[in-house]
């Protein structure tokens, strides 16, 4: 951060809220123990576990379930696998959502020339479409030979709690979810939904590395702490039941740090989605005495942006295929009419006075192209034209500036 004072400047060095790249501590999950044994004689039926039927009653948050995975219209990763694939996936799925202990995967994918190979990738398409996955370590499997031919593959969950504790925490979400959902479902628009999600889950969620469950959503709905994975997580298992379809997303940032974020579709078109950039407790500590200035809690760079803003900061590596994300009318700066593409100070000077009249104590905005902001950040921060868009008079403006972004937030205190 740097704070301007009326015919002085003072420099006070605060980290760019956009580019602080603290460890993220994503974690991918996989256990894999392979067991082969050799069949002398014909392996006799493994029989598939059986799912208790719902239970009826009167009080819905007391209903027995049958598995621990929520209804969802959205399967990204899943409509990406062969039909033989989608087999094995619907059964994994199924399997982990009843914690059964083992099951069978179907011969049809044998059948099909799929081996053990195949199933560390189907299991991660299986939790990329399942964000509500807390429970899960990761797996086991057997295959069962007869010479050197394959004839049966066993899948086992690994889990990190029992059903009765898993069933109890899925209450706790469902509790601390409602109120956000009945929220949100009042919400009319795509870009609006989204932009919703993003400052619910950056409000409420302290980033912090240290946090209990931190790769699932329990660690942000229940304990209000996470990191990446769970705040990607989050943001997908709200969108998802407000009708947007989010994907986890995930990959590495500059310092080869790994990382999650979201791909999310918004009429019609798909935008990356950083809600982990996008919080101000993402950051080491500042350097100076801050005190009388309000650092903004979110950073709106990454709502909404494009491929080709995402790969400035962001390497993404993902195991299904995804879309070039090339539109740019539900990104931030666009819809809130804070994207210029010229000096132009009549839109400079509206956008000062909707924030105000807004109640908003900062002013975020960003530039098309380089010479642009180049041009904006001279008159306003090295002539200190800023203060002609204030409407007082004021000690001091503080403000950042993303120089890959090329965004600027200005911010107001008077002492």
């Amino acid at each position: 951060m740097k704070v301007l004072y009326r015919g002085m400047l003072a420099v006070l060095l605060y980290l760019l809220l956009a580019l602080c790249l603290g460890g993220c501590g994503q974690e991918k999950i996989l256990e894999e123990v392979v067991e082969t044994v050799s069949l002398e004689t014909e392996k006799p039926q493994i029989q598939k576990p059986d799912i208790p039927e719902k239970t009826e009653t009167q009080d819905n948050s007391e209903e027995e379930i049958a598995s621990l995975l929520w209804d969802t219209e959205f399967h990204f990763a899943y409509d990406t696998l062969n039909e033989y694939e989608q087999i094995w996936y619907t059964e994994i799925a199924e399997s982990l959502g009843s914690m059964k202990e083992k099951i069978e995967l179907s011969q049809e994918g044998l059948n099909a020339s799929m081996d053990e190979e195949d199933i560390d990738r189907i299991f991660q398409c299986v939790l990329i479409d399942h964000p509500e996955i807390f429970y899960v370590d990761g797996y086991t499997y057997t295959k069962y030979t007869r010479g050197d031919q394959l004839v049966s593959i066993e899948f086992t969950g690994t889990f990190s709690m029992d059903w009765e504790k898993a069933s109890a925490r899925r209450k706790e979400i469902e509790k601390a979810v409602k109120p956000l959902l009945d929220q949100g479902l009042k919400i009319t628009g795509d870009y609006e939904k989204i932009k919703f999600v993003y400052e619910t889950i950056i409000y409420g969620t302290d980033y912090d590395l240290n946090a209990v469950d931190n790769q699932n959503i329990y660690s942000v709905f229940v304990n209000g702490a996470s990191v990446c994975q769970g705040y990607a997580k989050a943001m997908q298992f709200l969108l998802n039941r407000l009708g947007i379809e989010c994907v986890l997303v995930q990959g590495s940032v500059e310092n080869g740090e790994g990382h999650a974020w979201n791909l999310v579709k918004a009429d019609g078109s798909y935008y990356y989605v950083d809600a982990t950039w996008g919080d101000a407790s993402y950051q080491p500590e500042t350097e100076g005495e801050l005190d009388s200035f309000h650092v903004p809690d979110i950073n709106y760079d990454y709502l909404c942006i494009t491929t080709e803003q995402l790969l400035m900061t962001h390497t993404i590596e993902s195991m299904i295929p995804l879309p070039a994300c090339i539109a740019v009318q539900d990104n931030y700066y666009v819809h809130e009419g804070a994207l210029f593409t010229e000096y132009d100070k009549e839109q400079m000077r509206e956008l000062f006075r909707s924030s105000f009249e807004k109640g908003k104590e900062e002013v975020t905005f960003k530039c098309a192209d380089r010479v642009c902001y180049e041009e904006i950040k001279a008159s306003l921060i090295d002539s200190q034209d800023v203060f002609d868009y204030l409407t007082s008079a004021s000690d001091s403006v503080a403000y950042t500036h993303n120089d890959k972004q090329l965004s600027m937030t200005f911010w107001v205190t008077n002492e």
